[in-house]
């Protein structure tokens, strides 16, 4: 046998699945996913928002939850 699919090696299955971002701020999940998968379009997405059902092999959403400064006009 080769390699896992948890090595990291040239012949490794790329990450679909970033668990260890879990309560990470979205730049930092965004920088971490395009860092390992620079073909992939993150999308940050507010908790309750509907989106389609489509499967795109080419986006991972960031599902957020928490106003992080004051919303404020301007």
């Amino acid at each position: 046998m080769s390699s896992s699919a948890d090595s990291k090696g040239c012949d490794a299955t790329p990450k679909t699945e970033w668990p260890e971002l879990v309560g990470s701020t979205i730049k930092e999940a965004t920088e971490k996913i395009k860092a390992e998968r620079p073909d992939l379009n993150v999308e940050p997405v507010p908790v309750g928002t509907i989106v389609t059902d489509e499967f795109d092999p080419n986006r991972v959403r960031l599902w957020v939850d928490i106003v992080a400064e004051v919303p404020k006009i301007g």
